[in-house]
């Protein structure tokens, strides 16, 4: 099934902003680490509406200084995703292009499209995205807000699955960096698929 939308989007990371300020991006959703200064790089883009969302990429409360991602977070990016007309331009970005705005972009193309199944959604995201890696307590709240029973979640787990058996080395790299619940998930899955 391929996934047709009535506007255009684009994920990056923030080294890729800079390349994109003469792309016509009309909606800019960015995610940005609490402390993080905001990019120059706006400033060469034009007029553009903008969301500016501040929550480290973790998927667990930790409390102290770490703000994980919040449910008013996730209702405020589908706020800003449901303004969006045809033929405007939404670009989502976070640090990496790979967690947070993969996960909110899936989100973002979720609500648009609602007769869309959670694969395909993630099939469209990949395929801009190669290296993505959905943010799960993103993809939690945002399956939840849009009624989607799971199969949202069901989706990104699959995406995990997929990003193990082709780069072994990220395992380690997401439980290291407090990630085990994403790789648990993949794993229970592939070994009920066995």
């Amino acid at each position: 099934m391929e996934l047709t939308l009535p506007f255009r989007i684009t994920i990056c990371g923030l080294e890729e902003l800079p390349g994109n300020c003469a792309n016509g991006v009309s909606h800019v959703l960015s995610i940005l680490d609490p402390e993080w200064p905001v990019p120059e790089a706006f400033g060469a883009f034009g007029e553009h509406a903008k969301l500016e969302l501040r929550f480290h990429d973790v998927i667990e409360e930790h409390g102290g200084e770490v703000i994980a991602p919040r449910p008013e977070h996730v209702d405020e990016l589908l706020s800003f995703g449901r303004r969006l007309q045809t033929d405007e331009h939404l670009l989502v970005h976070c640090h990496a292009g790979v967690s947070r705005s993969t996960a909110s972009m899936a989100l973002i193309l979720a609500q648009a499209r609602p007769d869309v199944p959670g694969a395909v959604i993630f099939g469209k995201v990949l395929s801009l995205r190669p290296r993505a890696w959905p943010n799960l307590r993103i993809v939690e709240f945002g399956d939840a807000l849009l009624g989607r029973n799971g199969a949202l979640i069901a989706s990104a787990v699959e995406v995990y699955s997929r990003q193990l058996a082709n780069r072994q080395y990220v395992e380690e790299d997401m439980r290291g960096g407090g990630r085990g619940r994403e790789v648990d998930a993949a794993m229970n899955r592939r070994s009920i698929e066995l």
